[in-house]
C-alpha cells in the first residue's frame, strides 16, 4: 500500500509491539508503516500498530505468528501462518501491493538475524468489499510461493463466540513500534489485552460496526498494538479471533484497538485459507 498521511494509520499492529509511553503518546500523531488508509473525519488513526506496553517474546509462544517485508526490506505488517502455504492478514496490508513484492519470514525473533524460514508471495486474496479500514471488510489472504514448514494457527469456528466476551484475555503479538513515534521493533513483542464490550468500543469511534469489528485494550490506554502490527492475529486460548486492523494512536486512554472480527467471516474465509 501507498503511506498514508502522518495523522492517519489503519491501525494495528502487529508488525510490532510497542513500548509506548502513554503521556508522550497522547502527544504525537501516530504514523503508519508502509500502510495506506482513509481518513476518518477528526479521529487519527493508524492502520499499523506495534505493540506497545509489551514484552520481549519467543518464536516458540507463537510459531505460527510471521511478519512482512517489502521491496525495500521494511517489516511493515504482520500476519498469521494458517497453512503452509496461507497467510491470513489485513487487507491494507496488502492493498495495491504485488504479491511477488512481499516476502512471509517466519521463526525469527530477531530481525536482524537470518534464523527461521522466509518465501515470497504468489498470489494476494482481499475481501472484495474492502474500501477502507473503517468500513471494515479489512481482510486478506497471501498464498506462498513455497511452504512454511512450521506450526499453524487455529481458527476460531463459529460456536466459539464466548471468546469476544467483554474482559476475555487476548494476546497481540508482533514487530511493529513500541512507541507512537517510534520504529519498528527488531525484536518480537507481545502483551496481554481484555476484550472490550461494543458499547464502549462504539463511543471511542463513530465508525465502529459491531458486526464486523470488535476492541480489545484498556480503557486507560498504556498497553496497546501499534504501527507495524497490522495484519497480525488476536489470539485467545490459542485461537485467532481477530486481526489487527486500526485505532487512533498507540495505547491512548480511551482509544483501544479495532481488530476484524472472524466469526463473521467464517463462510468467506474457508474458501481462501
Amino acid at each position: 500500500m501507498s503511506t498514508p498521511p502522518a495523522a492517519t494509520r489503519s491501525r494495528r499492529r502487529v508488525l510490532g509491539i510497542a513500548l509506548a509511553v502513554t503521556a508522550l503518546a497522547a502527544m504525537v500523531p501516530t504514523v503508519a508503516v508502509g500502510l495506506a488508509a482513509a481518513n476518518e473525519p477528526v479521529e487519527e488513526v493508524r492502520a499499523d500498530p506495534f505493540v506497545v506496553g509489551g514484552e520481549r517474546a519467543a518464536v516458540s509462544q507463537h510459531p505460527w505468528l510471521v511478519y512482512l517485508v517489502d521491496r525495500m526490506g521494511m517489516v511493515y505488517c504482520g500476519g498469521a501462518l494458517m497453512s503452509p502455504t496461507k497467510v491470513l492478514t489485513a487487507a491494507h496490508c496488502v492493498d495495491q501491493r504485488s504479491a511477488s513484492g512481499i516476502t512471509v519470514v517466519s521463526g525469527r525473533e530477531d530481525t536482524e538475524t537470518r534464523t527461521g524460514q522466509a518465501a515470497r508471495g504468489s498470489k494476494i486474496w482481499q475481501h472484495p468489499s474492502y474500501r477502507t479500514v473503517f468500513e471494515g471488510d479489512d481482510l486478506g489472504v497471501l498464498t506462498l510461493e513455497t511452504p512454511i514448514l512450521a506450526q499453524t494457527a487455529t481458527l476460531v469456528s463459529p460456536g466459539e463466540r464466548e471468546r469476544y466476551a467483554p474482559g476475555t484475555e487476548a494476546v497481540v503479538a508482533g514487530w511493529g513500534a513500541t512507541s507512537e513515534t517510534g520504529s519498528t521493533s527488531r525484536y518480537l513483542m507481545s502483551a496481554k489485552v481484555p476484550v472490550m464490550d461494543d458499547d464502549t468500543c462504539a463511543r471511542s469511534y463513530r465508525s465502529y460496526d459491531r458486526k464486523k469489528m470488535f476492541c480489545a485494550g484498556y480503557e486507560q490506554g498504556q498497553i496497546d498494538s501499534c504501527q507495524g502490527d497490522s495484519g497480525g492475529p488476536l489470539i485467545v486460548r490459542g485461537v485467532v479471533i481477530g486481526v489487527t486492523s486500526w485505532g487512533d494512536g498507540c495505547a491512548r486512554a480511551g482509544k483501544p484497538g479495532v481488530y476484524v472480527r472472524l466469526t463473521h467471516y467464517l463462510d468467506t474465509l474457508r474458501g481462501q485459507l
